[in-house]
């Protein structure tokens, strides 16, 4: 998918969280996330929206001195929200895709920016769905690069030792990565593990939609939706190995 795909699904994704909140109310809590209720979703959606305009229309180097306005009253965030996004939309559309960026992975293309946007809006689309008593599901395309961008930027060592290799491959669409960990990593983001996308045997397996996988990797879902081989132990501390915070 290109940057105008992934600002198009951008725009819907937002669109139908501030839809799933309305239906929840702001104080409805987020199951996929128990410290939050809806309103604290919102807040969060918001300062990450503000945070990334200003790095990329301002031309920051990181987001050291940066501060967020004071958090508005529940019944203006729906409302917040949406005027942000409307000005960081158009922000975005308003420069290049190959317009260098500094991120928390290093410099970085504002390319990498809008699908890092369409992503996160899924997820958190997902768990607004999920306040509202619905089933959020992401589309499968979407899905798999999802998986893909996870792999790259999100995998670490924060738990210790995943113990074996994993290989996870997506049963609807395309989309098959072999993940081995690294001896002697680190830990911190994309470190601890080497990734290819390729069909290797793995100690361990999962298969799965790729729905499924990516909600088992973001832990808004339970691993047991997904198809393990092997050893499921290897499979469960991979899982829960990475940092989400």
């Amino acid at each position: 998918m290109d940057s105008a795909s992934f600002l198009a699904i951008f725009d819907a994704e937002h669109d139908a969280l501030l839809d799933a909140s309305a239906r929840a109310g702001v104080a409805a809590p987020v199951p996929s996330c128990p410290e939050w209720n809806v309103g604290d979703l919102l807040y969060h959606l918001y300062e990450v929206q503000y945070l990334w305009n200003r790095i990329t229309s301002e031309r920051r180097d990181g987001f050291e001195g940066m501060k967020m306005p004071e958090r508005p009253a529940d019944e203006h965030l729906i409302d917040l929200v949406r005027g942000e996004h409307a000005g960081y939309t158009a922000m975005l559309r308003a420069f290049p895709a190959s317009t260098p960026i500094a991120t928390w992975t290093g410099p970085q293309t504002l390319a990498w920016l809008v699908r890092r946007m369409a992503q996160e809006t899924a997820v958190h689309r997902v768990d607004a769905q999920l306040a509202a008593g619905d089933v959020g599901v992401i589309d499968a395309e979407l899905a798999s690069d999802g998986i893909d961008e996870f792999l790259e930027f999100f995998l670490n060592t924060r738990e210790g030792t995943v113990g074996g290799s994993v290989h996870i491959h997506c049963t609807d669409v395309a989309g098959e990565w072999t993940v081995r960990p690294v001896d002697g990593a680190s830990g911190g983001p994309g470190s601890g593990f080497d990734v290819t996308r390729e069909h290797l045997k793995g100690d361990a397996a999962i298969r799965g939609t790729a729905n499924d996988i990516l909600m088992a990797l973001w832990r808004r879902g339970p691993l047991s939706t997904c198809d393990v081989v092997g050893d499921a132990d290897v499979a469960a501390r991979f899982v829960a190995a990475s940092s989400l915070a």
